[in-house]
């Protein structure tokens, strides 16, 4: 065993098989649970069902880049990922930190070094608090109160309603809105 005990799950997205076992097998060593897989669209599956606290995400992939897929991702989470790539020059680099990577490894690398990267991105997560108030446009949701306001008016949501409106997922799609959340004062 080396360093520290970590109990975060891993999610490796790579078309090489012998590294994603040799990462494998290291990782664990440091206490990490490891998954890999060799196909974006599985990766993508697993990332939806059951998200790891981690993605370790190659750049030249089957029938979809690591760009695409790392630009998937950010429709949906925020989760951390680490690019790994053959592809080492700085354009490469700057989509890949453009598109939402935390940090982009080019191979080939260190172990050791994946590592301290893995455990610095982790520890620059953030836990945000619980989101109280939904906003997109005119549309307010107070997730405390469960009332909805349309232009600052209460629309008498049913239970039914209102737990289908306080979704992200719902929220975040409003035609010509994004959103944001906001704690009362």
């Amino acid at each position: 065993m080396f360093g520290v005990i970590v109990s975060k799950t891993i999610l490796i997205i790579d078309d090489d098989e012998k590294l994603n076992r040799l990462l494998k097998t290291y990782l664990t060593e440091f206490g990490f649970h490891v998954r890999s897989v060799a196909e974006p669209l599985k990766g993508l599956h697993i990332l939806q069902t059951t998200p790891p606290d981690l993605l370790i995400l190659d750049v030249m992939l089957p029938g979809m880049t690591g760009f695409e897929v790392c630009k998937k991702i950010r429709e949906f989470s925020s989760l951390p990922v680490i690019m790994l790539t053959a592809r080492g020059d700085l354009m490469d680099k700057v989509v890949g930190l453009e598109l939402g990577a935390d940090d982009y490894l080019p191979k080939p690398f260190e172990p050791r070094e994946l590592v301290a990267r893995i455990q610095s991105v982790l520890r620059r997560m953030v836990i945000e608090p619980p989101l109280k108030i939904l906003s997109a446009g005119s549309l307010t949701v107070n997730l405390d109160s469960h009332k909805a306001l349309l232009n600052d008016k209460d629309i008498g949501l049913t239970n039914s309603e209102f737990s289908t409106a306080s979704h992200r997922k719902y929220v975040r799609h409003l035609p010509g809105h994004g959103y944001r959340y906001r704690l009362p004062r």
